[in-house]
């Protein structure tokens, strides 16, 4: 895989709201050292790096303005602003960092930006979503599976999915969908 000298990382939701114990169990607990490993080299070599925030519109979520939940964590905040190339910090409400403040295909279009990494929180939401946009709006998208996490969760009809299940299944949709080429991070070091 050949990563383009301009290729964007894009760091979706690392906050401090997703360590709240109301998200139930997770998965993938090296998912942070390798976002970590990431945002470094990235930073290091002088690319672009998006950082996302959740800014969640539902009175009980940690991730809501104002909470200390919303914050990035530590690792990702003490990192903005320290990199050599060009930042971009959005916020959002939704699923897609693609519907967020400023528009982030506007950036990524202006810098010439055709090839994204897509890491963060959670697995099979935020960043599988702003994956699959991504990927439909012409992008070619890189997803390092073993840069994200999400928590086990119940759909309908008493069906329930443990996170990594549910990771499985995104990397499935992504790579086999075509939406994005899934990896693990140490493919992209």
């Amino acid at each position: 895989m050949e990563i383009a000298e301009n290729a964007a990382l894009v760091l979706i939701d690392v906050q401090k709201g997703f360590d709240d114990p109301v998200n139930g169990r997770r998965n993938n607990p090296g998912a942070e050292a390798n976002m970590e490993l990431l945002l470094d080299a990235w930073q290091a070599a002088g690319r672009p790096v998006v950082f996302v925030r959740h800014d969640s519109l539902k009175p009980d979520s940690p991730l809501r303005p104002g909470q200390e939940g919303n914050d990035l964590q530590d690792f990702v905040e003490e990192r903005r602003g320290k990199g050599a190339g060009p930042e971009l910090f959005l916020t959002k409400n939704v699923n897609s960092a693609f519907i967020g403040t400023p528009d982030l295909g506007g950036w990524l279009d202006e810098n010439g930006i055709r090839q994204i990494v897509v890491a963060g929180i959670q697995t099979n939401f935020c960043t599988e979503t702003t994956a699959r946009m991504g990927g439909n709006l012409g992008y070619e998208v890189v997803y390092p599976l073993d840069a994200t996490y999400t928590f086990d969760l119940e759909g309908p009809f008493g069906w329930s999915l443990t996170a990594d299940e549910l990771a499985r299944a995104t990397a499935v949709n992504l790579h086999g969908g075509g939406f994005a080429t899934v990896v693990r991070t140490a493919d992209l070091l």
